[in-house]
């Protein structure tokens, strides 16, 4: 992974198959409109799922879920929004979740998925 784009990507691929392997379906991924993108969007029983992830190497600059600040929630609830308005997907719940990787030279990476991170 040269690149900032390449990581984020990486762990956009590892955070999909955490959430696939604990059960959610995924509908959607790096879903873009005029006002940002969206990582991923999941379906978990009667919620829709919105997650953001965030990669990162190290936690030298704090721990990934940490960029998940309040402008950052604003505009994924804003993206949400228009991303129901673009599809046909209802459900009684809506859940916003934050998915942190944390990618780690010759182990594992480690996912730390914080459901319901912000309303």
């Amino acid at each position: 992974m040269s690149t900032t784009s390449d990581l984020g990507t990486h762990g956009e691929r590892i955070a999909a198959a955490y959430l696939t392997d604990r059960g959610l379906r995924v509908l959607d991924r790096n879903w873009r409109c005029r006002e940002g993108e969206l990582d991923i969007v999941a379906r978990e029983g009667d919620a829709l799922v919105f997650c953001e992830v965030k990669t990162r190497r190290a936690v030298g600059f704090g721990h990934p879920a940490e960029a998940v600040g309040h402008a950052k929630q604003r505009r994924l609830r804003t993206l949400a929004q228009r991303w129901l308005a673009a599809h046909d997907e209802h459900a009684p719940d809506l859940r916003f979740d934050v998915v942190a990787v944390l990618v780690r030279a010759g182990r594992p990476a480690l996912v730390t998925h914080l459901r319901a991170a912000f309303s």
